[in-house]
């Protein structure tokens, strides 16, 4: 129509020009003016017709970047890297309506026989090929599905390396927990038996001297008395030292008991001896297991032992909370002087080590005052 209005108008235009007749000036302007409002509606109706497209084309993308997200949050679900790799194949088969299949690195795509169109889509992982992704449909795939596909492959090629090195993570972790429980069990044994021996071997032959001290007491001189009382109350003390020992090696009281009882009388014996006052509350700890109290309680008594060494102080609080992620923060604060050397915590540290646990010292600005703490994750504490 615009091609017809256009001839039509150049006729008229001619004509006029040639022969000067009135109506023929008439019918150009007729004509041009035919002509003016076909080409305004045609680019009315283009215009119209291309914004539609767009909206459509616009309208589609949208439609497919939500398909997009929702497999993207599928293939990112919990899992092995196989099982990614899995998922990731029926989202692309959902998103693009195409069969698809995994192929490993240097495998070859299956030649279509019916016609089919195909793409192959590589996995890719830090410039090194894990993979390739081939769709096969009916219809031909445009630039952007190519595009798209690209964008899945390369999301899925990344979660899949992230759960294997989640995997890799979980067994590593796995086996230093269980190294780390074979070292606190060799510790536990080796306490055992060392409290075994001091009990049943030094402190029974000091006790039986010291019988037989007393039964010769009456039988020296008067002179030597002084010094036979001396060396029986040294004698005595080294007894003492020796049992208590041998009950801080091993306490029975934490075997039969549990730790809750084993910190409290602890604290007691330390309240009495030294005069002091020491808060106890480790209930929160009684669902360890019975080697990882037995750790716990070892670093507990060391951080008391070096506050009264550091001291005397007047207050000491012991107490262990929950966390919210499931693991458990051990508190030891006093009032003593400060520690100005470090090394005196490195023991303390490398016990919290043994059970993965984080060590923590924080001392008053004032010199007044240390807090000790030890947190332990939430697979050591469950």
């Amino acid at each position: 129509m615009l091609v017809a209005a256009a001839v039509l108008a150049g006729v008229a235009a001619i004509l006029y020009a040639s022969t000067g007749v009135t109506w023929l000036g008439a019918l150009r302007l007729l004509a041009a003016t035919a002509a003016a409002a076909l080409v305004a509606l045609y680019l009315i109706l283009d215009q119209r017709e291309r914004h539609r497209q767009i909206e459509e084309e616009l309208a589609g993308q949208a439609t497919f970047l939500e398909a997009l997200i929702e497999s993207m949050h599928a293939i990112a679900a919990p899992g092995g890297h196989d099982a990614v790799l899995e998922r990731a194949r029926r989202e692309a088969e959902r998103l693009f309506g195409a069969k698809a299949r995994l192929l490993a690195p240097g495998d070859e795509p299956a030649r279509s026989s019916n016609g089919k169109q195909g793409i192959l889509v590589p996995l890719r992982v830090r410039d090194e090929q894990i993979g390739a992704l081939h769709l096969q449909r009916g219809r031909a795939f445009a630039r952007a599905d190519v595009a798209r596909a690209t964008v899945l492959a390369d999301f899925a090629a990344r979660e899949s390396e992230n759960a294997r090195l989640l995997e890799d993570a979980k067994v590593r972790e796995a086996e230093r927990a269980r190294l780390s429980e074979q070292i606190v069990t060799a510790e536990q044994d080796e306490r055992r038996r060392l409290a075994l021996f001091l009990h049943d071997g030094p402190v029974q032959s000091l006790s039986g001297m010291a019988l037989m001290l007393d039964a010769v007491k009456d039988a020296v001189s008067r002179e030597a008395l002084p010094v036979m009382d001396k060396v029986l109350h040294q004698h005595r003390e080294t007894i003492r030292a020796l049992r208590d020992l041998s009950f801080n090696l091993e306490p029975v009281v934490l075997r039969d008991q549990g730790l809750g009882p084993a910190v409290q009388a602890l604290a007691e014996q330390l309240g009495l001896e030294h005069e002091l006052q020491i808060d106890v509350d480790v209930e929160a700890a009684e669902t360890l297991r019975p080697k990882a109290q037995a750790a716990l309680y070892q670093i507990i008594r060391e951080a008391l032992s070096g506050s009264i060494r550091r001291g005397p102080p007047t207050r000491i609080s012991v107490e262990v909370t929950r966390r919210k992620d499931g693991g458990l923060e051990v508190t030891i604060a006093d009032d003593a002087p400060g520690e100005r050397r470090r090394a005196t915590f490195d023991s303390l540290a490398e016990r919290a080590r043994t059970l993965n646990a984080r060590f923590d010292v924080e001392q008053q600005e004032d010199d007044r005052g240390t807090t000790v703490r030890v947190s332990l994750p939430a697979y050591t504490a469950q």
